[in-house]
């Protein structure tokens, strides 16, 4: 078959297995997703730290990049919050 590229789920699977094999953290979430010129981008968040009460836990999103065949090409940490907290800015909001 020509076309072996996998699949936008088996991309999603691979990656949070890639990135919790690397980290050892395990993916809470995939906040978002797309096809680039060069494979995927991912942000996947993780629980870096439990706290209790769980709301004090503090997460982390990861810029996670693939190849287009869904095999990790790199990674790095974009930032980190408690899981409680909703983000401090929004993007053409007041």
């Amino acid at each position: 078959m020509a076309d072996d590229r996998p699949t936008p789920m088996e991309v999603l699977r691979q990656a949070r297995s890639q990135l919790a094999e690397l980290t050892g953290m395990a993916a809470e979430s995939v906040s978002s997703f797309e096809q680039t010129e060069d494979g995927w981008s991912l942000e996947i968040e993780v629980m870096e730290l439990a706290r209790v009460p769980d709301t004090m836990s503090l997460m982390a999103s990861y810029q996670v990049d693939l190849d287009p065949q869904g095999q990790l090409t790199g990674y790095r940490r974009v930032r980190r919050y408690e899981r409680g907290r909703a983000d401090a800015h929004r993007p053409g909001g007041r």
